[in-house]
């Protein structure tokens, strides 16, 4: 990633970007953040596991590349740690509040989907069909 690829991406001249950030690497940080803040948000709002697989299979699968690409560099980076860790934190909150009864699974469940997301373009009853297996709910049915 490069000062200038970013510029030709959002269509300005290079030095635009190091005014507003003082390395690529400051805008990939600042980026993660923001990307991370609208996914928590996200998964705040959720109220069943439908509502779940609507916002998983409504994501736009470029944008969802570029997103995990932004994930992985935390994964990779013990400075960024954080934000994993709120990401993995948001989903485990969803997963209680969801009544799953083995959250680890629902969580597994949804990173495996947005990364299959990212490769295939999954559809929505693909992904719900997923998530009630994780939580062990016939399909129609929320926490029995």
């Amino acid at each position: 990633m490069s000062q200038r690829r970013v510029a030709d991406e959002a269509g300005m001249p290079p030095s635009a970007v190091l005014y507003h950030f003082a390395s690529v690497d400051d805008l990939l940080v600042s980026t993660l953040v923001e990307v991370n803040d609208r996914y928590v948000a996200a998964l705040e709002a959720v109220p069943t596991l439908e509502a779940l697989a609507a916002v998983i299979a409504g994501s736009d699968r470029s944008t969802l590349i570029a997103e995990y690409d932004l994930f992985l560099l935390a994964a990779r980076r013990d400075d960024l740690r954080g934000e994993v860790d709120r990401w993995e934190t948001a989903l485990a909150a969803l997963a209680t509040r969801l009544g799953a009864p083995a959250p680890e699974l629902l969580v597994a469940a949804v990173n495996g989907l947005w990364l299959q997301d990212a490769l295939t373009d999954l559809d929505e009853a693909a992904v719900l069909s997923v998530l009630h297996a994780a939580v062990g709910w016939r399909q129609g049915e929320s926490n029995p």
